[in-house]
């Protein structure tokens, strides 16, 4: 029913609104993205029974996600535009979007890095010291996956599967899953793997971790955020970000990019919104598909 509506959508901003052809895919995204919501809490509601409630929660689960305030606004700018078509079509009465305020900006500077800066901020990285080589592998991972920074530090050797493209993740209340990881990160974890870490004096009890400090211990917090701080300042970043920002990029990027909310909610490790077992899983090739089809990183590679 939904895209039988949205398909319809599309050809009203072809035809009557002669929108570019990049505008009217980003449109329909925002309305897909509205009915993947729908399909995970309430699947029997048609777009003629959305009211503003179901909006609201469906704002506030994108920022649960990680988005911005400025890309929820964007994404409520696109349904308002969804709304009013089924208006002017007769098939709703009243615009449930009428009364919705967009996320208020405000003057903080957005916690989410665009691609251009998550890439001036690896390109800065110096490979030839050790300690760059680490810094470039633990980016791409924190990157490529959208862990949180403890789920990195605590990442182990016998828990990345690389022939398979997953890494298992350890996360809040030592909840496990398994997480695409993307080529680029893979490539840098073993070249910091083979080539740095194997060359510390590993201490007790971190044999298995695998980022180390120089000194053959694991990581601390403090110590990636400061990473993060400094390069950042280097490639002439202002915005205030740490080691999460990475994590809320990796989740804007893919679902700007047109990626499953599913999909991404599984990856980030998130508490279903829904009680219904069929909605809760999704195979692990459909989750490689997705960061493979629109993880920035993976899309340049062609």
């Amino acid at each position: 029913m939904w895209q039988s509506y949205i398909n319809a959508f599309k050809n009203y901003l072809k035809l009557e609104r002669s929108l570019a052809e990049n505008s009217v895919e980003a449109y329909l995204h925002d309305a897909e993205k509205l009915y993947q919501y729908i399909l995970l809490t309430n699947p029997e509601l048609s777009p003629m029974q959305v009211t503003e409630k179901e909006l609201m929660n469906f704002l506030k689960y994108l920022g649960e996600l990680g988005l911005s305030a400025h890309s929820q606004a964007r994404i409520l700018s696109g349904l308002k535009s969804f709304f009013k078509y089924l208006l002017l079509e007769n098939l709703i009465q009243h615009d449930p979007t009428q009364l919705l305020e967009s996320p208020k900006l405000g003057r903080k500077l957005p916690d989410t890095l665009s691609f251009p800066e998550i890439e001036d901020i690896l390109a800065a990285i110096d490979l030839s010291t050790p300690g760059g080589t680490r810094d470039r592998a633990m980016l791409e991972v924190l990157y490529s996956s959208g862990l949180r920074v403890s789920e990195l530090l605590n990442l182990r050797l016998t828990n990345c599967f690389f022939d398979a493209g997953f890494v298992r993740v350890v996360g809040k209340g030592d909840k496990v899953r398994l997480v695409p990881i993307g080529e680029d990160a893979m490539h840098y974890t073993r070249i910091y793997v083979e080539h740095v870490r194997g060359k510390l004096d590993v201490q007790k009890g971190d044999e298995d971790t695998i980022f180390l400090n120089l000194r053959g211990k694991q990581l601390s917090r403090i110590s990636v955020f400061t990473t993060i701080k400094k390069l950042a300042s280097d490639v002439g970043i202002k915005k205030t970000i740490s080691p999460h920002t990475f994590r809320h990029s990796f989740a804007t990027h893919l679902i700007e990019g047109g990626a499953d909310l599913r999909a991404v909610q599984q990856m980030l490790g998130h508490e279903s919104i829904t009680t219904t077992e069929i909605y809760t899983h999704l195979d692990r090739d459909y989750l490689k598909q997705t960061l493979k089809e629109y993880h920035p990183r993976s899309m340049k590679r062609g």
